[in-house]
């Protein structure tokens, strides 16, 4: 089993529905008990043994290069972040991206468990998910009987069962990130705003794309005021 050093950060959004929240800064800036997502969220990989971090940025991304001259990090710019989506921004990072990593979105508050989940297993790729958190603005996943992932969207009406709903925090091998790459390159004419999370239900219909499912996982994602909400009166308070 490889071991991973390296995490790749996806924090290029706008943030537009935080509204006056951020101060005009990414939404991994928010703060919490005076400290910021992304910073809390670094913490927890260095202990986890991250030694290397690559930022996808995009909106406001001086404040993201201004945060990562304290570690060993690398920003790269997304110069389309407001017409494209996420795989984008992790396509173009293909020039630095030269190992296995760990795949998290900016604006999450989790548990740290959650990265010993992915980074002790043995698969090469894992993607963690929970159980139901009717935290609204869900990513419901189709998991099949081995574990393995069917099928996401945050319509769980598209879906023949919901098993799992999407954390944001993935194990990615070099391998896979190289054949997400040229999926994502021959759709992006028709899907600008292409998503990492259809890509990997892409991925999934050629190779295993293994679930690993934390049924009670303590985690949130922040996207607008309820969220931040929710994370302040009920995730933080067990996360600490």
């Amino acid at each position: 089993m490889t071991k991973i050093e390296t995490a790749v950060f996806l924090a290029a959004g706008l943030g537009s529905r935080l509204k006056g929240m951020s101060n005009g800064k990414p939404k991994g800036f928010l703060e919490i008990e005076g400290l910021s997502l992304i910073e809390r969220s670094v913490n927890k990989l260095l202990e986890a043994g991250i030694k290397r971090f690559y930022f996808g940025t995009g909106f406001a991304s001086e404040v993201y290069d201004e945060f990562t001259r304290k570690y060993d990090a690398i920003c790269i710019r997304n110069n389309v972040y407001a017409s494209t989506g996420s795989m984008y921004t992790l396509y173009n990072m293909q020039d630095r991206i030269n190992s296995d990593f760990i795949l998290l979105e900016a604006d999450l508050l989790y548990d740290k468990s959650g990265l010993s989940y992915l980074m002790d297993d043995a698969h090469a790729d894992v993607i963690l998910a929970s159980g139901k958190t009717n935290s609204g603005d869900e990513v419901f996943m189709e998991i099949d009987g081995y574990s393995n992932l069917i099928n996401m969207s945050k319509d769980s009406g598209v879906l023949k069962s919901v098993n799992g709903e999407l954390v944001g925090i993935s194990k990615v091998s070099l391998d896979t990130y190289d054949k997400m790459c040229v999926i994502a390159e021959s759709l992006f004419l028709e899907k600008p705003k292409l998503d990492y999370e259809y890509v990997f239900v892409e991925l999934s219909k050629t190779q295993p794309m293994f679930v690993k499912k934390v049924e009670d996982y303590v985690w949130c994602e922040i996207d607008d005021e309820s969220h931040y909400r929710r994370a302040l009166d009920k995730i933080y308070p067990k996360i600490q």
